[in-house]
């Protein structure tokens, strides 16, 4: 497995190589934990990462449930309708995920450590960070349990058209663009994901999060509360697999 370059928690956003100032820093996803049980449907797989790239990619641009339906539902083209049905698993597991108990106690749990060491009340950060570094750890825990799993996530993401997935995104989306397939290709050169197996990298990612919602960093001294949350999902990840798993494949 190629090492990820290590960016350590002191690397402040103007000294980061030009490559790190793109958008690759992730919004809230568990890019594992969607795709995890589909390496073996390339298209498909791709498609459970849709809404994440669109997040990063451009804001304004959605592949909607509803309208990603209407499109699998028309279309004979197996390929649409692979990766159709990839977004449509992502909507899915994304509402079992944030509904259940699991989920939310530890979200709970995980906002009250760091509101401990971001303790004025007005700050937002702990709250949105709970909720981010579960989906984070959650993918950090399913790589560490399985050593394989992020070559062979990458390997079958390899297999993926970027242009095509751009193409049948945009006949699914509320805006069109021209960044998707560009961003795809990106996502699989940097292969960002193995540094949420390393708390220091990691941190500089939610860092690089934060700065793009346009808020502060996190303070050095909340490394510590990334360490617990890796133990933590490490513990009960499997829990939240559980009730994801439990919605089938769409």
């Amino acid at each position: 497995m190629r090492q990820p370059q290590i960016l350590f928690a002191s690397t402040i956003a103007g000294r980061l190589p030009s490559v790190w100032q793109q958008p690759f820093p992730t919004q809230s996803m568990n890019y594992l934990a969607h795709g995890y049980r589909f390496l073996d449907s390339p298209l498909f797989l791709a498609g459970t990462a849709v809404p994440d790239w669109l997040s990063v990619v451009n804001r304004r641009v959605r592949a909607r449930g509803q309208l990603t339906q209407s499109v699998v539902d028309a279309t004979d083209c197996k390929h649409v309708r692979d990766i159709g049905r990839g977004i449509l698993q992502h909507h899915r597991d994304d509402d079992t995920f944030h509904r259940c108990a699991p989920f939310q106690q530890m979200e709970a749990d995980l906002s009250r450590q760091f509101r401990r060491h971001m303790p004025d009340k007005y700050d937002h950060r702990p709250s949105f960070l709970g909720h981010i570094v579960v989906e984070l750890m959650l993918d950090a825990a399913l790589a560490a349990k399985d050593e394989t799993l992020l070559d062979r996530y990458y390997a079958a993401m390899n297999l993926v058209d970027s242009g095509q997935v751009e193409r049948v995104v945009n006949q699914m989306a509320t805006t069109q663009t021209d960044r998707l397939g560009w961003f795809i290709d990106r996502f699989r050169e940097e292969r960002f994901l193995e540094d949420y197996v390393d708390d220091e990298r990691i941190f500089v990612r939610i860092n690089q999060v934060l700065r793009r919602v346009k808020l502060p960093a996190m303070e050095n001294s909340a490394i510590a509360v990334l360490a617990s949350a890796r133990e933590l999902l490490l513990q009960r990840g499997n829990e939240l697999l559980e009730v994801v798993a439990a919605t089938g494949k769409e």
